[in-house]
């Protein structure tokens, strides 16, 4: 019985159904991915995106749909669907009347008395994607046409029709490969049945329209490319299976290949199982480099930040450790520039020391962490100082003062026609936060190591003036809470959620006793059922509801939005300030994310809510950071309960 799974009365209703997706995505970085009744409604989904590295390792959309037609007595039926303008054609939703997704993706079709069940399994370490169709009621045999559309490009862009386009199949064994364009590979599409026939008849499909796109204001129209249709009789006592990929494959394999994959994927059975299976998707060993997907199917591989954020949840928290080091020493290799010199993310550098102090928690030794990442963490630290970064800088106060004209210097980053909706020029709370605890984290280490001591000399009294001044330049007695940021007009009191880092960080710079009073404020504003709110809704600038154009969404994201990956600090903050008290409350707070399962990205987590009820699921369908913090927050429930036995 499959964990997740949808009925007919759900899947023919395309106003629901098409809000669905499923995403599968292997360790070479491929993906697949679509709505639950095969309907493409965004321009990343596709039966197969590749990474490829002709050209930098970027995602391009090879087969974006296999679009199938049983023909039974001269009757065709059509299996699959696209949307043009406000129209569907065909229609093949009206067939579904099942879909599954584990531990294999399924969709079974019924006519009349035939039904037909169409698997999707992902290789989960080369570049390939099988389709298996079974005959599983209705006569012996059936016909099967089959029509490939093909993409051939970035999955950031849309292609039309052009006369560049090489439309021309090659034979292979069992099957053709096609090759739009030069620089690309080939694409084989192999069956693994012998007597398989292609016509080759090439032809535009004009003016597919994504829906998605089109409701947020986007481009939303692409020409695909059907080269031509397979055919073949689909029989019930034989499945048919079929293999798409860079590589031609051998057909007397497929079924055994596909059926030992099938039985070794991982059954889910419960919501921690989801969990870790959608864990393990977003960590890629392309050319045998570990690395971190920000989220499926848009967000890029590797970010600096999101991976520092995600690092420990993904790895220790999902019983990793062993990955967590190949992860950050390819992210070490990959982001010196932005680590050491310049970058707009100018908190996420100083993320390394939570990272490491995490690690140190969960049981490395720390004499030997700091002797391979000290080095690291402390060029990151000198690179904070005058003179060094231009966005960035140490004041003589031992604050962090940031600022560059018309760039949002944080991770509060969309802009609107070109500016930004949140810059925020001046000491960021969360900045200065992280920048205390680095530098302590640094010195408790070198203190411990009894090592360098003209480090010590230089940056114990930095420590000492950024403790100085943090309460006085951001805490507000009258209100009892921090400044979000303060600028030469002053402390800007809107309450966000940076001021939890303050409370979160080891090393604090606020005095204890002040921690219970930003936290009642965060309590009473921006927690909600789905994470933290970026803005309180008693703001002026609060917009609740993250739908629209994207500039109604730009306007939303980071005035309102729930952010699930808020809550891995905030948990820890509230168990640490109100003890075993709060293990109740915090095990509701995850709870929603697991009744959402069925909702956006199916089985996955998704990147933001709407900042009021019902806190419907926007953005990236499978996020890293939201991923993590479940798990954070699933490792500090299970710690919880077992210290009091709950």
């Amino acid at each position: 019985m499959a964990f997740l799974k949808f009925n007919k009365s759900e899947l023919v209703n395309l106003s629901y159904s098409l809000k669905r997706e499923i995403i599968r995505a292997n360790k070479t970085g491929a993906y697949c991915n679509t709505s639950i009744v095969a309907c493409n409604t965004r321009r990343y989904h596709g039966l197969l995106a590749l990474k490829l590295d002709r050209f930098g390792g970027d995602r391009f959309l090879m087969l974006s749909s296999l679009d199938e037609s049983l023909i039974v007595e001269g009757k065709q039926f059509n299996l699959g669907i696209h949307c043009y303008g406000e129209h569907y054609e065909p229609r093949g939703h009206k067939y579904v009347v099942d879909f599954e997704a584990d531990p294999v993706t399924a969709i079974t079709y019924r006519i009349g008395d035939i039904r037909v069940r169409k698997s999707l399994l992902l290789c989960p370490d080369k570049d390939r994607l099988y389709i298996r169709y079974e005959l599983l009621e209705g006569p012996s045999q059936v016909e099967l046409d089959l029509r490939p559309m093909l993409a051939f490009r970035n999955i950031h862009e849309l292609t039309h029709a052009n006369d560049a386009a090489d439309p021309s199949a090659k034979a292979c064994v069992n099957g053709a490969s096609f090759r739009l364009y030069e620089p690309y590979p080939d694409l084989y599409i192999q069956f693994s049945d012998s007597k398989v026939n292609y016509s080759h008849d090439p032809h535009w499909y004009y003016g597919i329209t994504y829906s998605d796109e089109y409701r947020r204001g986007f481009d939303c129209k692409e020409d695909l490319m059907n080269p031509g249709v397979f055919s073949l009789k689909l029989r019930k006592s034989r499945a048919l299976v079929i293999a798409v990929g860079k590589q031609e494959g051998e057909p007397k394999e497929f079924s055994s290949e596909y059926r030992l994959l099938a039985k070794n994927a991982p059954e889910v059975t419960s919501d921690r199982a989801q969990l870790l299976r959608c864990a393990d998707s977003l960590i890629t060993n392309h050319n045998n480099r570990k690395r971190i997907e920000a989220g499926y199917s848009w967000l890029y591989t590797g970010l600096l930040r999101e991976t520092l954020l995600a690092l420990p949840g993904l790895t220790l928290c999902a019983g990793k450790p062993e990955e967590f080091e190949e992860i950050l020493d390819n992210l070490i290799a990959d982001e010196q520039e932005r680590l050491t010199r310049r970058t707009t993310q100018i908190e996420a550098p100083l993320y390394l020391a939570c990272v490491l102090q995490s690690y140190i928690e969960h049981g490395a030794d720390a004499k030997a962490v700091w002797k391979k990442y000290g080095k690291t963490l402390k060029a990151i630290l000198e690179s904070y100082l005058p003179g060094v970064r231009r966005e960035v800088s140490m004041h003589p106060n031992g604050l962090l003062w940031a600022q560059m004209d018309g760039v949002a210097l944080s991770w509060m980053n969309a802009y609107v026609h070109g500016r930004a909706v949140t810059e925020r020029a001046g000491y960021q709370v969360e900045t200065n936060s992280l920048w205390y605890n680095a530098i302590c984290f640094a010195i408790k280490m070198e203190t411990r190591r009894g090592g360098d001591k003209k480090f010590l000399a230089k940056w114990t009294p930095v420590a000492q003036l950024i403790k100085d001044n943090f309460t006085p330049s951001f805490y507000d007695e009258r209100l009892g809470y921090l400044a979000d940021y303060v600028d030469n007009g002053g402390r800007h009191m809107e309450v966000r959620p940076n001021q939890l880092f303050a409370i979160w960080v080891k090393n604090s710079p606020l005095n204890d006793e002040l921690h219970p009073n930003i936290l009642r404020v965060i309590d009473r504003e921006l927690v909600t059922a789905r994470g933290l709110r970026s803005l309180s809704p008693r703001d002026i600038n609060y917009k609740g509801v993250y739908e629209g154009s994207q500039l109604e969404r730009d306007l939303a994201y980071h005035q309102g939005s729930n952010f699930p990956w808020l809550l891995a600090q905030y948990l820890e903050v509230s168990f640490r300030v109100k003890g075993v008290s709060f293990w109740k409350k915090a095990q509701w707070l995850t709870e929603g994310f697991y009744e959402d399962l069925n909702k956006h990205g199916v089985g996955a987590f998704a990147e933001l809510y709407d900042g009021d009820p019902p806190f419907e699921p926007h953005g990236a369908i499978s996020s890293a950071l939201s991923t993590a913090a479940l798990l954070v927050a699933d490792s500090l429930l299970e710690e919880y309960k077992e210290k009091e036995n709950i």
